[in-house]
């Protein structure tokens, strides 16, 4: 896997917002709606360790990013707090697609 790390020199701002469109440029439509809730929810209060771990995140597969939310495989441990999190924040979004 490709995993997109921040150019040196990126701005906080150009980077919330290139991690915001990856959130919402998926392979799969429910992954599509509950990262970009999600990331227009949370991201611009992430500190930088949190971006850099939702940046890794992001270059996972989405099947397993989507077993992962909605609670059908645990995610690995580096990325269980984060999973976690999106989880609670997109509950009714993913509530709607189940």
């Amino acid at each position: 896997m490709i995993s997109e790390q921040p150019r040196d020199g990126e701005p906080r701002d150009i980077r919330i917002k290139r991690l915001k469109m990856r959130s919402m440029r998926r392979g799969i439509k429910e992954m599509d709606l509950i990262l970009i809730h999600f990331s227009q929810a949370r991201l611009d209060a992430m500190d930088d360790a949190g971006l850099g771990l939702y940046d890794a995140l992001l270059s996972e597969n989405d099947q397993d990013l989507y077993q992962w939310v909605t609670g059908q495989v645990a995610p690995p441990a580096r990325f269980s707090g984060l999973v976690a999190e999106i989880a609670a924040t997109s509950e009714g979004v993913v509530a709607d697609i189940r």
